[in-house]
């Protein structure tokens, strides 16, 4: 059991452990994530050229 008056685990703490648990799954998005925002980027600038 935890100690009462220890605060709860920040939600970036309990982000790293699942980043740490689910590694290959975490990969995959963020690099989704990355070739999402490079696209919006590049669509963007050629829209607005």
């Amino acid at each position: 059991m935890e100690d009462p008056t220890t605060p709860p685990p920040s939600y970036v703490k309990l982000a790293m452990r699942n980043m740490v648990r689910k590694r290959g799954t975490s990969l995959f998005h963020f690099f989704l994530t990355t070739i999402a925002l490079v696209a919006v980027l590049v669509g963007l600038a050629y829209l607005t050229r």
